[in-house]
């Protein structure tokens, strides 16, 4: 059989790593308190009844999302839920203009909208983007997909993981080939904001022909009105990315947005598959945008800030707990662990990441080999009983690896571990 999948798979795509996280290989028994992937750990931002339906918060009756229209194809263009989502960022902080539904792209969760972006602007072989590292990896894997390269220009982790504008200007004035530069705010495992001032600075390039993508995934933890998404009416280049899977608890339907330009979003609508939405995700994303669930949604932001603050209190007190790094302005922290001589240490928070996941049921991140974060552990703010259990175990943990006590219930190969501590993504 003449078929080899080496010599006719492009080389680009044989190079992929497939998508990994802490949950391939420390499964979900029901029991573990999962800190591991930001998700919100208060549920979706709906107002839902004991039996798990939505409540009408009018009539007191129930809201059914209709099943009954499956057999017919979606709406293309979802107008409606993007007059919503205009609806909810048309705060006027940034601008007086509105921004309306041809401002708007909605795609399977963000990730649809960092690779429609670099099939839009960015010739294969050709054209490269811009990342910040330490950030969010799917910018990478993604431009390796489309056979883009990737330019880097650190965060200053010496100065609390800020943007660095004049750098990001200097390499794009030496090269014209970097179409996108994508910028993570709150960042991902840093979780502070880009300043306002430096998208800005990036933005006034005097000759650079291209786009800065502003990734919002975690905004709405953030302080109010920290949302750059109208100000997309002041800037023809400006990219902003938002999905309902963090703050309004609702990974499960994967809805993303990019507020952009009308001159963009009809790229990115033109080249998206017909249908990519489906009727039970927009139905699901519309009622998540009624008065009466975003009220639920901001009451476990409320919720998940308190927790947030209590754990920046409770965990210095820890024995082994270090600085936290970063910003306070997502739903994690990221957070070193140090050695009995007190320096952050990668073989302490790598064995804390292994211990709490498999002997005491936690699950959280180890981000030790990203740039910056010597040390760390990205840990995920749960409800107020998983974070008092996090807190327990953690302390526990932790006097065990001090202390030089073998873990006997480890049952996790080398390899494993390595993976799990290191997914490709999230």
């Amino acid at each position: 059989m003449p078929f080899d999948i080496e010599r006719c798979a492009r080389p680009n795509i044989l190079a992929l790593e497939p998508y990994r996280c802490a949950r391939d290989d420390y499964k979900d028994d029901g029991t573990n308190i999962l800190l591991d992937a930001n998700e919100n750990a208060y549920g979706p931002g709906l107002a839902l009844s004991r039996d798990g339906k939505l409540a009408n918060g009018h009539h007191g009756s129930d809201i059914e999302i209709d099943l009954l229209g499956l057999n017919r194809y979606p709406d293309p263009h979802q107008h409606e839920l993007k007059q919503m989502l205009c609806n909810l960022r048309n705060t006027h902080t940034h601008t007086k203009k509105d921004i309306t539904p041809e401002n708007l792209f909605v795609g399977v969760g963000s990730d649809e909208a960092i690779d429609a972006l670099l099939r839009a602007f960015c010739t294969p072989g050709k054209d490269k983007i811009l990342t910040c590292p330490p950030t969010y990896g799917m910018y990478s894997v993604s431009a390796q997909v489309n056979d883009v390269e990737v330019v880097k220009v650190p965060l200053d982790v010496e100065h609390g993981f800020n943007a660095q504008p004049d750098e990001i200007n200097a390499r794009l004035s030496e090269d014209p080939s970097i179409k996108l530069v994508y910028l993570c705010s709150p960042g991902n495992p840093t979780a502070n904001l880009v300043r306002k001032e430096h998208v800005r600075a990036v933005l006034e390039h005097p000759t650079w022909n291209g786009v800065v993508v502003l990734d919002e995934a975690y905004i709405d933890f953030a302080p109010e009105d920290s949302s750059l998404a109208e100000w997309v009416a002041e800037w023809p280049n400006l990219v902003v990315m938002q999905t309902l899977s963090k703050a309004f608890g609702l990974a499960g339907i994967r809805l993303g947005a990019a507020f952009t330009s009308p001159q963009i979003a009809r790229l990115l609508n033109s080249l998206k598959a017909p249908y990519n939405i489906s009727n039970p995700t927009s139905q699901l994303a519309i009622q998540a945008l009624q008065p009466q669930n975003l009220k639920v949604m901001r009451q476990h932001l409320e919720q998940i800030i308190r927790q947030r603050d209590r754990l920046l209190s409770e965990m210095p007190k820890v024995h082994g707990v270090g600085r936290f790094l970063g910003g306070r302005e997502s739903n994690f922290l990221l957070v070193q662990m140090l050695d009995t001589d007190k320096k952050p240490s990668n073989e302490v928070a790598l064995q804390v990441y292994e211990r709490l996941a498999e002997t005491r049921g936690v699950v959280v991140r180890f981000r030790g080999k990203e740039m910056g974060c010597f040390g760390c552990l990205r840990v995920t703010v749960g409800t107020e009983e998983e974070v008092a259990r996090f807190l327990t175990e953690l302390k526990t943990v932790l006097e065990d690896v001090h202390a030089g006590r073998v873990s006997t219930a480890s049952t996790a190969t080398e390899e494993k571990k390595e993976k799990a501590a290191n997914g490709v993504i999230a």
